[in-house]
């Protein structure tokens, strides 16, 4: 086995779905599935046995759902990235999932190349999201708090913000200083000092404080 390989668990209550991907995934270059699992408690446990580094979760599963999962391998395994597959892309499940530690978010049409993408990005610690629901998850990158209303951000990213940097501004105003962000997002300090220059830049603020303000007074928080 190559050392390149990305180690993957995937988690579904369906057989079919979990042999499908496991199929699918087994064709990709730099991607092996090193485990399968029919629902929370089974996805922890086959990421542990196998040294997972992502775990392709569902979130509708039986006894254990891809949500305590996900928070529970946030703590026990942080090395081990979430990526969701599922169904549903409702905010009932979109901002439970990412504030239990979910690292990229897909729905199940999702094609083998762009699975295969978010994957590879997931493992790298960026964050991937689904065109469809990439405006709620930035939305929902909050505290352990309430969440916001689906009203909050615009679905289009004011001032030619990028995804990532909402991302950073959103963490900027919940009082996250740059090595926090860091940690959080899992980059370099020099990555982070890019995208709050490019904020500050775009935003026009001139310190923190001023970015907070414009994250406010544009729903990010």
């Amino acid at each position: 086995m190559s050392a390149q390989q990305i180690r993957v668990v995937v988690a579904d209550d369906q057989r079919v779905v979990r042999d499908g991907l496991e199929t699918v995934l087994g064709l990709l270059s730099g991607i092996e599935v090193v485990g399968t699992a029919e629902d929370g408690d089974a996805a922890v446990a086959a990421a542990a046995a196998n040294d997972a580094d992502v775990v392709l979760m569902d979130l509708r599963m039986p006894r254990t759902d891809g949500v305590d999962a996900t928070r529970r391998l946030r703590d026990e395994r942080p090395a081990t990235r979430v990526l969701v597959l599922t169904t549903f892309a409702d905010d009932d499940v979109l901002s439970p999932a990412l504030r239990a530690g979910a690292r990229g978010y897909l729905t199940k049409d999702a094609g083998a190349d762009e699975i295969a993408a978010a994957i590879r990005a997931v493992h790298r610690g960026e964050t991937y999201l689904d065109a469809a629901v990439q405006a709620r998850l930035v939305a929902a990158v909050v505290d352990e708090g309430d969440v916001p209303e689906p009203a909050g951000p615009p679905a289009g990213l004011p001032d030619e913000l990028t995804p990532r940097e909402a991302e950073v501004l959103t963490l900027i105003a919940r009082g996250l200083s740059n090595s926090e962000i860091c940690a959080e997002l899992v980059v370099s300090t020099a990555t982070v000092k890019t995208h709050v220059n490019r904020i500050f830049m775009k935003t026009g603020a001139r310190d923190r404080a001023q970015a907070v303000r414009y994250a406010y007074e544009h729903g990010f928080v």
